[in-house]
């Protein structure tokens, strides 16, 4: 059929979605229960988003909308579907694992960081993601140790003050 015979409004550019924070192959989405919480929260929220778009009186904005919200929902979905929870109860308390908040002294400087899982990770926060680089240098390591971290060129040694859980 010729493109002259279709109405302009019924082409709809499909949304972009941004996608969630990815995950290296191979690598589980292990998240902690506030991180788990936190996408339950997410998923509640977008679907009274998608309640409200009943309100919205243009359908081209209201599909338009609806498109989105559906889209985001599915990764959110899959995210949630794959989520494996830690518990903290159940790790080594002396030992740096997955949801450790981490006391250690870099450059002279001491810096907090928790780490957790890849949608829950923000530095803002001082919460990292579990397979970042220095998240890999700190896991099984004890308070009291010090190991070397590759930044770019440059070697920092890093020396473990505290493990909380």
């Amino acid at each position: 059929m010729s493109r002259a015979f279709v109405k302009e409004d019924d082409q709809e550019e499909a949304p972009f979605i941004p996608p969630r924070a990815p995950l290296p192959t191979g690598e589980s989405n292990y998240v902690t229960p506030a991180g788990k919480e936190a996408l339950l929260k997410e998923k509640e929220l977008l679907e009274l988003e998608k309640e409200q778009l009943k309100k919205i009186e243009k359908e081209s904005d209201r599909r338009k909308s609806q498109l989105e919200i559906n889209g985001k929902l599915k990764l959110l979905e899959e995210r949630i579907n794959s989520a494996k929870v830690i518990i903290n109860d159940n790790q080594n308390p002396h030992e740096v694992r997955f949801g450790a908040l981490i006391k250690f002294k870099m450059n002279n400087q001491i810096q907090n960081f928790q780490i957790v899982g890849a949608d829950e990770a923000d530095v803002k926060q001082q919460k990292i993601a579990f397979f970042s680089p220095i998240a890999r240098a700190l896991t099984g390591k004890q308070k009291g140790d010090t190991t070397s971290f590759q930044l770019g060129k440059e070697t920092r040694e890093i020396e473990i003050l505290n493990i909380e859980y």
